[in-house]
C-alpha cells in the first residue's frame, strides 16, 4: 500500500485527533490560562507603542513647535511598555514550553505503557523501527508543532483582532479597507494547508518505514554480509529513501508557497492602508501621527498572517504525527486477566491437554499436543526450525493464548492465574541475548531489581567463567571493604572498583544461599537487620554495639550439635559466626594472620552460654578486644571448611547482615576462590 493511501485522514478523523490533543492538554489548563493572559498583555503592550509613537510625531511637527517635555514623557512611557511586553513574552515562552513538553512526556509514557500491555502478536507483526519512530520522531514533531502553535498562533490571533479594534477606534473607513482584503489571505492559507497536510501525513508514515528498515538492517547486518545481499539491502533502502524524498518535496512545495502567497496579500493590505490614509491626511481627516499609527498597525496586522500560515502548516504536520501516536495507543491490548485470577503457587507440575495453536487462521502449527511434566522431571523438546519449540515456550509464558485445549500449572489453568505470578514461576533463557543499558549488576539482577549483593554473587557463581566483581559498599560499617583495602568515599571506591586488581576470594554456601563474609546466629544477629538506618548512619558500628547491649535481657541460648571436618561439638551457645573477614560490625577483630580470604577455610567463633553476669562480660570483652579469642574460655575458635549445625528447634541466622531464615539443619561449605573481587592495592594476600 502506498504512503498516500495509508496516510489519508478524513475530516472526521482529523477533528477526532484534534479533540484528543486538546484532551491531553486539559490537565495543564492553569498554564494554558496563564499563557492566554500573558499573550494578551504582550499584544496589548505592543499595540499601544504605535499610539505613543504617533502622539510623539504630532508633538514634533512644525519648526520651533517641538514639545520636548511631552516627547520625553512619551519616550519614558514607550520604554516602560516595551519592558512590560518583553517580560510578558518571556513568561509566555515559559508557560508554552511547560505545556508542550509535559504533553510530550505524557504521550511517551502512555506509549511505553501501551507497549507493555500489547499482545506479543502486535509486536511481532509491526517493525520495531516503526514503533520507535512513533514514540520518538513523531512525538518530537508533534511537540515542535504544538510549541509553535502556542507561541505564535495565540499571539498572532490576538494581534489580528487587537489591531482591528484599535484601528476601528481610530478610523472606520481605513479599517474597512483592511477587512475587505483579509479574506483573500485566509482563502490562500486554507487551500495550501489542506494540500500540505496530506503530504506531511505521508511523510511521517514513510519516515517510520525508513526507521524500521534501518533498524532491521543494523540488527541483521551480519546476515546481510554473510549472504552477500549488500546490493539488495541498498536497493530496498534507496526505494524507501526515494519515496520519502518525493513525499517530502511535495509537502515542502505546498508549505513553501504559503509564505509568499500571504506576503503578497499583506503587501496589498499595506499599500491600501497607506493610499487611503494619505488621502485622509491630505484632506485633514487624520493627522500625520495617526497615519503613522495606521501604517504601523497595517504592518502588525499582516505580519501574523505570515506566521500563522507557517503555524498552520506545522500544526497539520503535528496532527499527522499525533494521529500515528494515537493509532499505537488505540491498538487492542492483550486479553485481560480473568476477574477471579489468583496468584500461582507452583509445585513444578505442568500439563498440556489437547493444545492447538496457529498464528494465522489458515496455517495450523500445533495440533492436539499433550504433555504431562511431573515435578523434578527434565523434558527436552527437539525438532527442526519452525516446528513450534519457541511457540510452545511462548504459550507456557502466556505471551500467546492457545486456540484450543488448555495448559495447567500446578493443576490450574494458566488463564486463571495472574500473568506476573505465572511468569515469575519460570526461569527462561532466551535464544536472543539482550543487554540493557545499565551496569553489569543491573543486568544480572534484572529479574529482581532489589537483589542483594549475595544474590548477585549467586548469579555470578553459576557461570562457567564469572567476571571479576567490583564492590562499592554503601553500608555503615563496610567490614568486607576493609578486607579489600577499599578507600572511604564513593568516588574513591568507584575508581578502585574500575581500575583495581582482581583477587580471588572464598565464597560461603549456606544451605541454598551464598554469602561473602559472614553467617551468624544467636545473640546480636537480629541487631544487624533490625537496627534503624538512621542510627547506623549516625554512629556507624557503635550503633550495633548499642543495639546489642539493649538486647542482652532477651538473649536465648541454643543447644546445638556441630559437626566439622571430622569433629563433633555439642553444647549450649548464645552466639556463633562462620566468617571470612577481619571484623563483623566492629564486634569481631581477629589478628590479621588468623584470616586469609582465599585459603578455603572459615574462621569460626562460638560463644558458650554464660552462667552468670561475669561470663557475659568476659564474652563481650573477648569479642571486642583484639587477640582475646585465644585468651578467653568463653569462646571457641577454630578454622573449618565444612560445618553442619543441628538443633532441636529452628535457629534464626543472618547472612551478610540480611535475614537468612530459621532452620533446624544448617550446612555451611567453603567454596575456595570461587570468585574474584576487585581489591585495593594495599589488600593483604
Amino acid at each position: 500500500m502506498s504512503a498516500k493511501a495509508k496516510s489519508s485522514l478524513t475530516p472526521e478523523q482529523r477533528k477526532a485527533t484534534l479533540r484528543r490533543v486538546l484532551k491531553k492538554i486539559r490537565p495543564y489548563y492553569f498554564f494554558v490560562g496563564c499563557s492566554l493572559i500573558v499573550a494578551a498583555v504582550s499584544v496589548a503592550a505592543q499595540l499601544y507603542i504605535p499610539i505613543l509613537c504617533g502622539s510623539a510625531i504630532d508633538l514634533m511637527l512644525g519648526k520651533g513647535r517641538v514639545d520636548f517635555a511631552g516627547v520625553m514623557q512619551i519616550i519614558l512611557q514607550i520604554v516602560a511598555v516595551a519592558i512590560l511586553a518583553a517580560f510578558a513574552q518571556w513568561l509566555l515562552s515559559v508557560c508554552n514550553n511547560r505545556i508542550t513538553f509535559s504533553v510530550s512526556r505524557d504521550l511517551r509514557n502512555a506509549a511505553l505503557r501501551k507497549i507493555q500491555t500489547l499482545p506479543l502478536s502486535y509486536l511481532d507483526s509491526h517493525p520495531s523501527g516503526d514503533i520507535v519512530s512513533r514514540m520518538i520522531a513523531d512525538v518530537d514533531t508533534f511537540a515542535d508543532g504544538l510549541l509553535m502553535g502556542f507561541t505564535q498562533l495565540f499571539s498572532g490571533l490576538l494581534t489580528i483582532f487587537g489591531t482591528l479594534l484599535f484601528m476601528l477606534w481610530e478610523n472606520v473607513p481605513i479599517t474597512l479597507v483592511v477587512v475587505c482584503i483579509t479574506p483573500l489571505s485566509l482563502v490562500v492559507a486554507s487551500f495550501l494547508a489542506k494540500r500540505s497536510y496530506k503530504y506531511f501525513q505521508g511523510q511521517s508514515t514513510v519516515r517510520g518505514e525508513q526507521t524500521a528498515l534501518v533498524n532491521e538492517m543494523i540488527e541483521g547486518q551480519k546476515v546481510v554480509q554473510a549472504f552477500g545481499h549488500e546490493a539488495e539491502s541498498l536497493a530496498s533502502f534507496d526505494e524507501v529513501n526515494t519515496q520519502l524524498q518525493d513525499v517530502s518535496l511535495k509537502a515542502i512545495f505546498f508549505s513553501s508557497m504559503t509564505n509568499p502567497a500571504t506576503r503578497f496579500v499583506n503587501n496589498i493590505v499595506y499599500a491600501g492602508v497607506g493610499l487611503v490614509g494619505a488621502i485622509y491626511a491630505v484632506a485633514g481627516g487624520i493627522t500625520i501621527g495617526q497615519l503613522s499609527i495606521f501604517l504601523n498597525y497595517a504592518n502588525q496586522y499582516t505580519k501574523p498572517f505570515n506566521e500563522i500560515s507557517g503555524v498552520v502548516t506545522e500544526l497539520q504536520n503535528a496532527l499527522a504525527c499525533a494521529a500515528r501516536v494515537f493509532e499505537l495507543l488505540d491498538a487492542d491490548d492483550q486479553v485481560p486477566e480473568a476477574e477471579h485470577a489468583r496468584v500461582l503457587q507452583p509445585d513444578g507440575h505442568v500439563e498440556l491437554k489437547d493444545v492447538s495453536f496457529r498464528y494465522l487462521p489458515d496455517r495450523p502449527l500445533i495440533e492436539g499436543l499433550n504433555l504431562d511434566v511431573k515435578p523434578g522431571q527434565r523434558i527436552a523438546i527437539v525438532g527442526p526450525t519452525g516446528c513450534g519449540k519457541t511457540t510452545l515456550i511462548n504459550l507456557l509464558m502466556r505471551f500467546y493464548d492457545v486456540n484450543g485445549g488448555s495448559i495447567k500449572v500446578s493443576g490450574t489453568d494458566i488463564r486463571d492465574v495472574t500473568r506476573a505470578s505465572l511468569r515469575g514461576s519460570y526461569g527462561m533463557v532466551l535464544q536472543d541475548t539482550w543487554l540493557r543499558a545499565g551496569t553489569v549488576r543491573e543486568n544480572i539482577a534484572y529479574g529482581k531489581p532489589d537483589a542483594t549483593l549475595d544474590e548477585v554473587v549467586a548469579g555470578l557463581i553459576r557461570l562457567e567463567r564469572p567476571p571479576a566483581l567490583g564492590y562499592i559498599p554503601t553500608g555503615s560499617t563496610n567490614d568486607f571493604a576493609k578486607n579489600l583495602s577499599l578507600p572511604r568515599g564513593m568516588e574513591a571506591m568507584a575508581r578502585v572498583a574500575a581500575a583495581g586488581v582482581p583477587r580471588p576470594v572464598d565464597i560461603g554456601s549456606f544451605n541454598d544461599r551464598y554469602f561473602i563474609y559472614v553467617a551468624a546466629f544467636g545473640a546480636f544477629t537480629e541487631v544487624a537487620y533490625d537496627t534503624p538506618q538512621e542510627l547506623k548512619n549516625t554512629f556507624g558500628h557503635l550503633a550495633y554495639v548499642m543495639a546489642g547491649i539493649a538486647s542482652l535481657p532477651s538473649i536465648t541460648p541454643y543447644h546445638l550439635k556441630l559437626e566439622y571436618d571430622g569433629q563433633t561439638i555439642e553444647d549450649d551457645f548464645f552466639y556463633g559466626m562462620v566468617c571470612n573477614t577481619y571484623s563483623v560490625g566492629g564486634i569481631k577483630n581477629l589478628p590479621t594472620d588468623r584470616v586469609d580470604l582465599d585459603d578455603g577455610l572459615f574462621e569460626v567463633i562460638l560463644v558458650r552460654k554464660p552462667m552468670n553476669i561475669f561470663d557475659i562480660g568476659a564474652g563481650l570483652q573477648a569479642l571486642l578486644r583484639p587477640g582475646a579469642v585465644e585468651e578467653s574460655g568463653a569462646l571457641l575458635s577454630f578454622h573449618a571448611a565444612r560445618l553442619r549445625f543441628l538443633s532441636e528447634k529452628p535457629i534464626p541466622w543472618t547472612i551478610d547482615g540480611e535475614y537468612g531464615g530459621s532452620h533446624e539443619i544448617n550446612e555451611v561449605r567453603n567454596r575456595r576462590q570461587a570468585l574474584s573481587i576487585i581489591a585495593g592495592p594495599d589488600a593483604s594476600k
